[in-house]
């Protein structure tokens, strides 16, 4: 049998990972709190951006539970600089399109809405009161959250149906038999609360009533003053062109169209910036515990002087001497780095389940930190590394 000897001076994987591992666990107060640096900066890299990819994937989702389908057509302002008015047969007209799905309006009123007629007149909490068509909340993509929505009988009769933020202003937690709040006037029977609308957070501020009891009883002009449409998905941008000119042909210039989810993408734009930011804090944190390692391993080669002369004396190379401190550094900067991605890791699932997303952390998060951590120990280890080696034997024995 044929035993191959190691070459001189050479040392196997697990040799050089025990020789390395010295200084690690015989200093393990100092190597713990050099590897905390390494970790927290990490963490921060490992949670910001499974953090990231994890909201991303929320708003993703609620953009498709909610669509990007949906379009908002509002008076602009005429040439002479007053508020234009959409004509009254703009829905009809923008329903003639055969791209197009659903067409539900609103249309603000004068009244004020309050809890009851003690309330000074100043005090409006912000809300408004809108006169509504009968299939509102299906074109938003909310639902009743208590009670029933308006019917083409309740649509003729004083009552309201409340957003979620009016329910709050106004004090309404729960409806029951004969709530009533003042509005113009008058006393309006509360029959239902919305849902929050995520999309058009105007109607969380409004107090709904139907069109003709807002005619009747609030002296409503009729005119609509937002026109929520519903486009076929595959023609979103095609409705989008024409449908100032659908809704006021005379005056396509007087009417303004938005599409309220590039709002949640410009959010998530907004977002990614901000994770710049917190990045480079990470990478400064990377640095600082960069800089611990460093000197750590600096104190340890003066404090092993004699383990250094001893290990040169009975035939350790340079070589060996510097891979062995490298070897150490870097132990002790992916140590820091594995704890690290495990904070980071706890930190992003703990987040994404209380905020009921799905926990996503990208291969680069955890990696490109892993990774990281490894480069930052390499290079903060070279130099003690190097100052090692050169030590000669008989002048480390001589000063040990």
């Amino acid at each position: 049998m044929t035993i191959t000897a190691p070459s001189p001076g050479g040392l196997h994987v697990s040799d050089l990972a025990r020789t390395a591992s010295v200084g690690l666990r015989t200093r393990r107060m100092r190597a713990a709190l050099s590897a905390l640096g390494i970790a927290i900066g990490v963490a921060a890299m490992v949670a910001v951006l499974g953090l990231s990819a994890s909201s991303q994937a929320g708003l993703l989702a609620k953009l498709d539970e909610l669509g990007t389908n949906l379009l908002k057509v509002t008076p602009g302002q005429t040439l002479g600089g007053d508020n234009a008015k959409l004509p009254l047969i703009a829905p009809a007209m923008i329903g003639r399109n055969s791209q197009v799905e659903t067409v539900e309006t609103t249309g603000a009123t004068e009244a004020k809405a309050y809890r009851n007629p003690y309330i000074p007149e100043a005090n409006t909490n912000g809300l408004s009161v809108s006169a509504t068509s009968l299939d509102l909340p299906a074109a938003v993509r909310t639902s009743v959250a208590q009670g029933r929505y308006l019917n083409a009988a309740t649509a003729e009769q004083p009552v309201v149906v409340l957003g979620s933020a009016a329910a709050t202003r106004l004090g309404i937690a729960q409806i029951h038999q004969g709530t009533r709040i003042w509005v113009g006037g008058q006393w309006f029977s509360v029959v239902g609360i919305l849902e929050p609308a995520s999309l058009t957070p105007e109607v969380d501020s409004s107090v709904l009533v139907g069109y003709e009891a807002a005619q009747k009883y609030l002296d409503f002009d009729g005119y609509p003053t937002t026109i929520y449409v519903r486009a076929q998905n595959d023609h979103v941008t095609d409705v989008q062109k024409v449908l100032a000119g659908t809704a006021n042909p005379a005056n396509a210039n007087e009417v303004s169209v938005t599409q309220p989810s590039a709002a949640l993408e410009a959010r998530a734009a907004t977002q990614s910036a901000f994770n710049g930011l917190f990045l480079g804090l990470g990478a400064v944190a990377l640095l600082v515990g960069g800089i611990g390692v460093a000197n750590t391993m600096v104190i340890s080669v003066l404090e092993r002087r004699s383990e250094i002369g001893l290990r040169r004396a009975l035939g350790a190379t340079k070589g060996n001497i510097r891979l062995q401190f490298l070897a150490e550094a870097i132990m002790l900067a992916a140590l820091g780095g594995v704890v690290g991605v495990a904070l980071g890791l706890t930190a992003t699932t703990v987040f994404a389940t209380i905020k009921g997303w799905d926990t996503i952390v990208p291969p680069l998060a955890w990696g490109g930190g892993l990774g990281a951590a490894i480069v930052i120990g390499a290079i903060a280890g070279l130099l003690p590394a190097l100052r090692a080696a050169r030590m000669q034997p008989t002048e480390a024995l001589r000063i040990a």
